[in-house]
């Protein structure tokens, strides 16, 4: 990942954009970690002899542990610096994904998952801690909407990954393979990143002055608060309970939707793998386009989350409810578009409202909500699937109404 430069027309490529690339490596690698669970669910299941209630455990296994270390990671973030927090964590869940290929009971299954689970939680707070580090406030949303784009490429990339992998070699040989490149990434981290901007090799005095400006506006603003002040104000909570609810309807979506479309639409192993990749492509565009439109529409950004999430939400009630699955598809992918428009409107309130030197612990304590959603969700879904009798329709209804509560919600945020 070294830093290029391109001369016509003035335009270089700076630091920052590599530390980015950088965090956008660490977070795929997150993702296809934890993302080919949800594909190689159905073989564990039938493995290990696992009921659709134990296999929701299994997923919601990880949130347990992700979502216990999101403010102890984020507070050690701010207290030790994000290098040392992001090399640990990715090790740490590089080697919990080995091991995973490796259990041979269902027990064993959810320990793995669940300590898994607490590598993976020391790292957003970090990654976005690094970004309110290297980027000026105007670049944030941006920036974050770039690095969010995991969200939707990662599982995309982990259904054709998988699919293949598991078709060729079985399910454990998924899990074993996807430690290396953890490995590789947590290197660069302790090798190549630097907690203060200054001391990295490509940073040039332009950059510095930009990031020094940036945090200038920031102490002029009156922003400049501590952890324990930021955390009674009613923004925060407001934010936590947003990304609860949706992230209600993005972890039971993602977690489930391979296997509905194999066990309601009839799918194969890779038509679903196929299937499932394309609406996250989709969402991967309106995540760019919704961090566009945010870092525009300062001030107003809620009123980019609201109308995106309702019709979201309406899509995703036509995908279950319509016969023709061509049209299923079709509606998913839509619904995913506006979904992750949504999202990335909504981290652009986030990036926008906490100041940098607290970003490690107030963002970790945001994602906290969307983590214990991902604890719940997958969970719920599968027992309301098991209570009615295979049927998925219940549990999806379960998230429409989630992310409908995230916009009213919304509307009673007063700043941004």
């Amino acid at each position: 990942m070294s830093d290029i430069t391109k001369n016509q027309g003035g335009w270089k490529w700076k630091a920052r954009y590599s530390i980015l690339a950088a965090i956008w490596c660490g977070w795929m690698v997150s993702f296809l970690d934890r993302m080919v669970m949800s594909i190689s669910l159905p073989f564990i299941g039938q493995d290990l002899g696992l009921t659709p209630t134990m296999e929701g455990a299994v997923l919601s296994a990880f949130f347990a542990g992700y979502a216990l270390f999101q403010i102890p990671g984020g507070l050690l973030a701010d207290k030790f610096g994000f290098r040392k927090m992001m090399t640990i964590g990715i090790a740490w869940w590089s080697v919990f994904t080995f091991l995973t290929g490796r259990v041979i009971s269902y027990p064993m299954m959810l320990v793995c998952r669940c300590l898994f689970g607490v590598g993976e939680g020391s790292f957003p707070g970090a990654s976005w801690k690094c970004i309110a580090t290297y980027f000026p406030p105007k670049q944030r949303a941006t920036a974050t909407a770039i690095q969010s784009t995991v969200n939707t490429l990662g599982p995309a990339v982990a259904s054709i990954v998988a699919a293949g992998i598991i078709a060729a070699l079985g399910w454990r040989h998924v899990f074993m393979f996807l430690a290396i490149p953890g490995l590789a990434v947590a290197f660069y981290f302790w090798k190549y990143a630097k907690d203060n901007p200054a001391e990295h090799g490509r940073m040039t005095p332009e950059e510095l002055a930009e990031l020094q400006e940036g945090e200038e506006a920031v102490q002029a603003d009156g922003s400049g608060l501590t952890f324990k002040e930021f955390f009674k104000k009613p923004l925060l909570w407001q934010m936590v309970l947003i990304w609860f609810l949706f992230d209600i309807t993005f972890w039971g979506f993602v977690s489930w939707l391979p296997s509905y479309l194999m066990k309601v639409r009839g799918m194969s192993l890779m038509q679903t793998g196929v299937a499932s990749a394309i609406p996250f492509v989709c969402g991967a565009v309106g995540t760019l386009l919704g961090g566009w439109l945010s870092d525009r529409m300062a001030g107003k950004r809620k009123w980019l989350y609201i109308p995106n999430a309702v019709i979201a939400g309406g899509f995703l009630y036509l995908m279950y409810s319509v016969s023709s699955v061509d049209m299923a598809i079709i509606y998913q992918c839509t619904s995913s578009f506006f979904m992750f428009l949504a999202m990335a409107a909504f981290w652009g309130i986030v990036m926008d409202s906490i100041p940098p030197n607290i970003m490690g612990s107030c963002s970790a304590t945001v994602n906290f909500g969307g983590q214990a959603a991902g604890f719940i969700s997958p969970f719920v879904m599968g027992y309301l699937i098991n209570v009615s009798g295979g049927s998925f329709d219940t549990a999806f209804l379960f998230l429409v109404v989630a992310i409908l509560a995230s916009s009213v919600i919304t509307m009673t945020v007063k700043k941004q």
